[in-house]
């Protein structure tokens, strides 16, 4: 994968970083969610990512429990170079299909995923 040979990155360390650069800080938790990991990949993924110094934790003012976890300037560079080759990937994966097939996988998608959150919920509880 282009992300691990140019970038030194892991898929779960660039899904990350994806999510921060194009959300903001966030919490863990909200990340596990956005990025559909696990908790132990998430909070790997992000260790790492402090450790390169592409990313610090501060303080959550409305949860005093928790960090908020966001891109450092150095992170926000490597996302900014990397993006453009992600969405080109994208394009070229998606280049044969109509705008009404590319609706209804969404579609499709955001159903199964909103399905998947209210498993793993009831999982929970």
């Amino acid at each position: 994968m282009e992300y691990r040979q140019r970038w030194g990155l892991s898929i779960p360390e660039w899904r990350v970083m994806a999510i921060l650069g194009d959300a903001g800080a966030m919490t863990q938790r909200d990340l596990t969610k956005r990025t559909l990991m696990d908790k132990v990949a998430v909070n790997r993924a992000c260790k790492v990512l402090e450790e390169r110094g592409l990313a610090q934790r501060t303080p959550n003012e409305q949860d005093g429990r928790s960090h908020l976890l966001d891109l450092t300037a150095e992170g926000r560079a490597m996302h900014a170079e990397i993006m453009p080759i992600a969405l080109e990937m994208e394009a070229k994966l998606f280049e044969g299909f109509s705008p009404d097939e590319l609706e209804l996988l969404r579609t499709l998608l955001h159903r199964s995923r909103e399905r998947a959150e209210e498993l793993t919920g009831d999982e929970l509880s």
